[in-house]
């Protein structure tokens, strides 16, 4: 695990797949972010199936989670305390 903060990117540009409107966000790094409102048209946007969060569906860097090679939301089921 060593040096893998140091690698997650927190910034990922959302494009809305009905409008086309791109957003830079950063991505939180305390909670999952299943909805986003796209700026440009008002759609909510939702994760894909198979994907955990918007960030991961309409994003051009996948939440942080999935970039240290975990799951979503925390829960990568071999991380027990």
């Amino acid at each position: 695990m060593e040096n893998q903060a140091q690698n997650i990117e927190l910034t990922s540009t959302l494009t809305c797949p009905e409008c086309g409107h791109s957003e830079a966000e950063t991505m939180p790094t305390d909670a999952c972010q299943w909805f986003y409102e796209c700026k440009g048209c008002g759609l909510l946007l939702k994760p894909k199936a198979g994907d955990c969060c918007v960030y991961c569906s309409y994003g051009t860097v996948p939440c942080p989670p999935i970039q240290q090679g975990g799951n979503c939301c925390g829960v990568d089921g071999g991380d027990a305390d």
